[in-house]
């Protein structure tokens, strides 16, 4: 929906709920960010609204973010509220910022506007004026989908390997990553394609 995102978790809520319903909140929020964060394809968060605490996290499971050039509330309150991000905001803020740049939005539990997250590193991009969030995720989207599926994918998975793996662990993990596309449909039909001059037309093969 244009003109929305997610502004974080109902406070109002939060003040009537157990020990035990937090946990499990948190617990559950955390498995589906964790299945968001893995799924196979690239995905964008088209962010046309606040996005506050578990939605700015929602978003950093992603693995590209977009903002609405009128949004003005981007950030991790946290510790406003006397707690700090409980649903990865603060290991995946700091893997996209680095250290010192985590720590200062965190710890000064700053809103940043669309402008400021782009200049931040939090968003990637930021829509024209008069345009949305979705408007430019889609355009991005399609720049994306016109590449090969399975490449994609690989593109993907080495790429999300790599902060935990030594370089030279890394680099093997890629080889064989790559290795694996070189006798793919796909690999063939971008040659094919190459040698023809026309798009390729990619099937996931």
């Amino acid at each position: 929906m244009q003109g929305s995102f997610c502004a974080g978790a109902d406070l109002a809520e939060r003040r009537t709920m157990s020990q035990a319903q937090v946990d499990k909140f948190l617990l559950d929020l955390r498995g589906a960010l964790g299945k968001l964060e893995s799924l196979p394809m690239p995905t964008i968060a088209a962010i046309d609204g606040p996005a506050l605490g578990g939605g700015l996290e929602m978003a950093l499971a992603c693995d590209l973010r977009v903002a609405g050039h009128s949004v003005t509330k981007i950030g991790l309150p946290e510790t406003k509220l006397g707690i700090i991000p409980g649903a990865g905001g603060t290991q995946r803020l700091t893997r996209l910022l680095g250290i010192s740049k985590a720590k200062n939005l965190i710890f000064t539990a700053r809103s940043l506007n669309a402008a400021e997250a782009l200049d931040y590193g939090v968003v990637d991009y930021v829509s024209d004026e008069g345009t949305s969030a979705v408007d430019r995720a889609l355009r991005l989207a399609e720049e994306i989908s016109c590449n090969a599926p399975l490449a994609l994918k690989a593109a993907k998975q080495a790429i999300s390997r790599a902060p935990d793996l030594a370089l030279e662990q890394g680099l093997d993990f890629e080889r064989a990553s790559y290795e694996g596309l070189l006798t793919s449909k796909d690999r063939l039909e971008a040659l094919e394609a190459f040698r023809e001059k026309r798009p390729p037309v990619f099937k996931g093969e």
